[in-house]
């Protein structure tokens, strides 16, 4: 119990102790807090002072500065109000200046005026003695003035138009002179000294057979071979009553071959049958390509061409399977080269280059590629993707006259052209448009006037038109000739050239009795 209240005794003044250590303390904190104001408060006050200091220094120094760029604007502005006055009293100047000029320009167009006037008297003055001059002169000529003035002008015309065709026709013949000689003596070398031979293809292959049973072996059972083999090859196999022959008719040549070749081994071999036709087919048609390039490659040798693109020489070879109204293509583009070659040599050209040009000019006519373009320009764009000369393929292109000619070997090219397929037997043609393209051109002649008669002979290539004397003078004869030469040339399709030759006759009889 006493140890209790001892403790109780102990806390309780530990407690009073902290007690009063705490009010201690805290009166000891108001007192520094208080002189912590007082000495902030000065301070401030210090602050204050200083920064009011220096707004009045800043104000000071803004209104200096305000004052200044015042006094230099009122400074601009004088200058600029003397400026000003200094121009109103120059234009006023240039005003009284241009009251003056315009009093003297009034004047002096008053003056023009009056001059004017007086020339316009005189002019009608002059007008009614020309009037009068006139119709004296028409009185005494008995015609008026529109009617000798057309006169005039039809005599100058007919004056004209007769020493133009003089001019023309001397022209003409100095040029014909000059050339038809030496181009006739070119192009007659060409030809005699290029031998080739005729080739006429049609679009149907006879195979044949040694007796009717290899009909029945062909077509199989039920048709079945026959079908096969038309549709391994793309070729109608046509078979008849036609003793100990079979028809192959197909458009391609190549195709043909194909369908010849593959029968002829299978007939050979005697197994006929669905499966071995296709496998014949497959072997033929390998070996028909092995041939076109071997045709190709020989082609080029045996011209003497060297360097040329593989597929280049591919289509050279497809030209043995392809004809052109009724002429093989390869033996027409051999012709062309060496007659191309013949006569860049007479003109003194590269023959080499000639003759490459002449035998690719057809290309386009075997290729597969872009159909809708005309040969011509077809075999330009292939020359130009393997890699011929600039020269070559514009020969090529240019060889129908369907794109523009660049190069001297073009029109050598279009020459030989013309030559190889206008040789009498070298090209067939359909007999009613053979006929129908002769009639046209004797009427298309006899729609002239003047012209009585009108004959195509020598196969077309010659035109002879007889006019009547009385009616055509000789300057018209020859003009009329180049005016149907003209419009045959472009309205009408035909091969090589035409020869229009129009005949004036005057004959005067009488009778002694």
């Amino acid at each position: 119990m006493d140890l209790l209240s001892l403790t109780i005794g102990i806390i309780a003044g530990a407690a009073v102790a902290l007690v009063a250590y705490i009010l201690i303390h805290r009166a000891s904190l108001k007192g520094r807090g208080e002189e912590i104001i007082e000495k902030a408060e000065l301070e401030g006050e210090k602050i204050k002072q200083e920064k009011i200091l220096q707004a009045k220094e800043k104000y000071l120094s803004l209104k200096s500065e305000h004052d200044r760029m015042v006094s230099e604007r009122n400074e601009r502005f004088r200058e600029k109000e003397n400026e000003f006055r200094n121009k109103e009293s120059s234009l006023r100047d240039q005003a009284a200046d241009l009251q003056k000029k315009q009093k003297e320009a009034d004047s002096r167009l008053q003056s023009l005026k009056a001059r004017e006037d007086n020339l316009q008297r005189k002019v009608e003055e002059c007008e009614a003695l020309q009037a009068r001059a006139n119709r004296q002169i028409e009185e005494i000529a008995g015609m008026s003035a529109e009617e000798a003035k057309q006169m005039l002008v039809e005599n100058m015309k007919a004056e004209a138009r007769s020493e133009a065709q003089a001019y023309i026709n001397d022209t003409l013949d100095e040029a014909r002179l000059n050339a038809s000689k030496e181009a006739k003596r070119i192009v007659i070398n060409t030809i005699q000294r290029t031998a080739t031979e005729t080739a006429i293809e049609n679009a149907v292959t006879t195979f044949p057979i040694d007796n009717d049973e290899i009909k029945g072996r062909i077509i199989g059972r039920e048709g079945r071979n026959i079908r096969a083999l038309e549709a391994a090859t793309g070729v109608e196999i046509v078979v008849d009553d036609t003793p100990d022959a079979i028809m192959l008719s197909a458009f391609d040549p190549v195709r043909r071959e194909v369908a010849r070749l593959a029968l002829h081994q299978l007939v050979v071999d005697g197994r006929i049958h669905p499966a071995r036709i296709e496998e014949v087919v497959a072997k033929v048609q390998k070996q028909l390509d092995d041939e076109i390039l071997e045709t190709g490659k020989r082609t080029c040798i045996d011209l003497g061409i060297h360097g040329m693109n593989i597929e280049l020489v591919k289509l050279i070879g497809r030209m043995k399977y392809r004809s052109s109204y009724g002429q093989n293509l390869l033996q027409h583009s051999r012709e062309v080269a060496n007659i191309c070659a013949i006569m860049a040599s007479e003109l003194g050209l590269n023959p080499k280059i000639a003759k490459r040009a002449g035998l690719l000019h057809d290309i386009g006519k075997v290729s597969d590629e872009d159909p809708d373009l005309p040969h011509a320009l077809l075999g330009m764009k292939l020359a130009e993707q393997y890699k011929e000369r600039p020269d070559i393929c514009n020969a090529i292109g240019a060889h129908h006259e369907e794109t523009e000619m660049t190069s001297l070997i073009a029109p050598i090219v279009l020459v030989g052209d013309a030559i190889s397929g206008a040789r009498p037997g070298a090209r067939r043609e359909v007999i009613e448009s053979y006929i129908k393209r002769l009639k046209g051109m004797e009427d298309l002649a006899q729609s002239y006037e003047g012209v009585t008669k009108a004959y195509a002979i020598q196969a077309g290539r010659e035109l002879r038109v007889i006019v009547g004397a009385e009616e055509v003078t000789d300057e018209k004869a020859a003009s009329l000739s180049g005016e149907i030469a003209k419009k045959i040339q472009d309205e009408m399709t035909y091969p090589g050239q035409v020869k229009i030759t129009v005949i004036r006759e005057t004959r005067s009889v009488a009778y002694a009795k």
